[in-house]
């Protein structure tokens, strides 16, 4: 019975191998036979005169595919239906596209996998070449219209206006959206991801094919290139973008006793209007617009006019022709931004110091890191990697935490060997029932009622964590500068040029000020109001004032001033 059974399986073997080899010629077969099909299906009639199409090998051809080289991109004769990478020719005299049936596909992205998939069969690993048919381009369906390529210096850049990045979901529209919310003309698009927005264009203008990266988050769209920007004119706003558009009093102020001097703009015309002005600097591109009667100055927060010292409202309300001799003006704050402190980079050498900006959880870390970087003009590394963070604009988010190109690194941890590995650091302390709350919103997506039976865990753990977050830095930290995020808020300018003192960078006090303009940025959380007496019981409140009173006298104990009187509820 063996014997049979055995002459069975060995027979079964044979056959099973056998089809498999007939299965694959029979495929190269037809393959072939396709292609060269295909080749002579393409040869011309007769004798025309060759168009662009028919100018391509006919290899290229057959398989959809446009080889262009650079001198092909400037010939006149070459149709911008082709260059922009389209599969068939829109003009009356469309023809079929060429090539074998089994490389068409509706699905451009089927289609662009069977494209390579053959190349690669054919001993052309390369696939088709960066222009051809699937190539990306300016979208026609954008509101905007598009006005170029240019080139990008990192270091001066003409867009500087408001700057976002986008890994995943940059779209044209969406960068057209954000840069015409805050009264930008040009909002311009790079490396795929990343928006920049101004009101002049770049000084240096390349060729289209340098802008060849396809939009992360819009297929078929070009969003510029290594160090080329994707320029676009923005002409409309979505609804949802238009009210944000917004212009916001500041108050009265007395005049600078040189106006010509502190007032780099101005406009006068009869029946000055606070939009008229507003629109006259946001084109300018000036935080500040003044307003003195029919007069209308622009302006950036200087140290002769710093908008600290506000006057009685009641001094700028009269008629235009009294406040023209008056010495008061009314102050409004455009939707332009402060670009004085806006431009970014790494450090230019490895750091020989190795800081850290410590806090706990929900203390304002993310909102310093933003103060930081504008006053320094360098990015903040982080321990921990977070990409909404680095779409915000916090480019050090994707850097190696120990690369050392960033001028200090975030980091939530309290543990000795953590510790050990700065020399030296930023101790950022906030209150523990503002932080507790800030940290369970993040944690909970802002609302408390949706996972409310776990609150009191919360509290109880993530207290003591407060507590010992500080005491081990005062413990096993080589040089610390402790930072309340209560006096960051009251007096930042005083406290921001401390830190950035302990960091050893020297900044301008118009950089400062330009912070301070700009110190809201669009990275501080907001959520519910986080000192709700309802949210505590009393056995939190004596669990937490215990904890108050420990870090308190910890930080005595170490010659720094006390908490603040406000950390304890009253």
């Amino acid at each position: 019975m063996a014997k049979p059974f055995f002459r069975l399986q060995k027979f079964l073997r044979r056959t099973q191998f056998l089809l498999f080899f007939l299965t694959a010629a029979y495929l190269m077969t037809g393959s072939l036979l396709l292609l060269q099909r295909a080749r002579v299906g393409l040869l011309p009639p007769g004798p025309r005169a060759p168009g662009p199409l028919q100018a391509l090998p006919v290899a290229a051809v057959a398989l959809g595919v446009g080889l262009l080289d650079s001198r092909a991109l400037h010939d006149p004769r070459v149709s911008p239906e082709l260059l922009l990478g389209v599969d068939v020719l829109q003009g009356p005299l469309a023809r079929p596209r060429p090539g074998p049936r089994w490389l068409r596909s509706r699905n451009s992205e089927l289609r662009q996998l069977r494209r390579r998939w053959f190349h690669h069969f054919m001993g052309d690993p390369q696939g088709p070449p960066a222009l051809g048919p699937e190539a990306p381009r300016p979208a026609a369906s954008s509101r905007g219209t598009y006005v170029g390529c240019f080139s990008d210096d990192g270091q001066e850049r003409t867009l500087k206006g408001a700057v976002f990045f986008d890994l995943r979901k940059m779209t044209i529209s969406h960068c057209q959206d954000a840069c015409a919310e805050r009264s930008y003309v040009y909002a311009g698009l790079e490396a795929g991801a990343e928006c920049y927005c101004g009101n002049r264009l770049p000084a240096v203008s390349v060729g289209p094919e340098e802008c060849n990266h396809e939009c992360k988050g819009e297929k078929r769209s070009v969003c510029g290139g290594a160090g080329r920007l994707s320029v676009y004119r923005v002409e409309e706003l979505q609804p949802s973008s238009r009210k944000r558009r917004t212009v916001t009093y500041r108050g009265c102020f007395r005049l600078p006793e040189n106006v010509t001097h502190a007032f780099p703009d101005s406009l006068v015309q009869a029946n000055m209007t606070v939009e008229t002005c507003s629109g006259f600097c946001s084109q300018k591109e000036f935080p500040l617009a003044i307003l003195r009667g029919w007069e209308c100055y622009c302006a950036y927060p200087t140290p002769q006019f710093n908008l600290r010292d506000a006057v009685d409202a009641s001094l700028c309300g009269q008629e235009p022709e009294a406040q023209k001799l008056a010495e008061y003006c009314e102050v409004y704050q455009t939707p332009v931004q402060d670009t004085r402190c806006t431009d970014r980079r790494f450090l230019p050498t490895k750091s020989k110091v190795f800081v850290a900006l410590s806090s706990f959880p929900g203390a304002g870390n993310t909102w310093a890191r933003h103060l930081i970087e504008h006053a320094t003009g360098f990015y903040t590394g982080s321990y921990y990697f977070d990409g909404t963070l680095y779409n915000k604009g916090f480019k050090g988010e994707k850097d190696h935490w120990r690369s050392r190109r960033t001028i200090c690194v975030k980091t939530h941890e309290s543990g000795r060997r953590e510790i050990e590995m700065f020399d030296s650091a930023i101790l950022l302390i906030r209150n523990p029932y503002r932080s507790l709350v800030a940290e369970f919103n993040r944690k909970c997506a802002g609302h408390l009622g949706y996972a409310a039976d776990q609150w009191p865990d919360f509290v109880n753990s993530y207290a003591s964590w407060w507590s010992s977050h500080v005491l081990d830095w005062l413990r096993y930290g080589k040089r610390l500068l402790v930072v309340h995020y209560e006096e960051l808020r009251r007096s930042l300018v005083p406290t921001l040029r401390e830190m950035v003192a302990f960091l050893n960078v020297s900044v301008s006090e118009e950089r400062l000020l330009c912070v301070e303009n700009n110190k809201e940025g669009s990275f501080r959380r907001r959520g519910r109001r986080p000192h709700d007496p309802e949210l505590f019981t009393p056995e939190m409140k004596d669990l937490i004032n215990g904890y108050i009173r420990t870090v308190d006298q910890a930080l005595r104990d170490h010659n720094w001033a006390g908490l603040p009187q406000e950390y304890v509820p009253r």
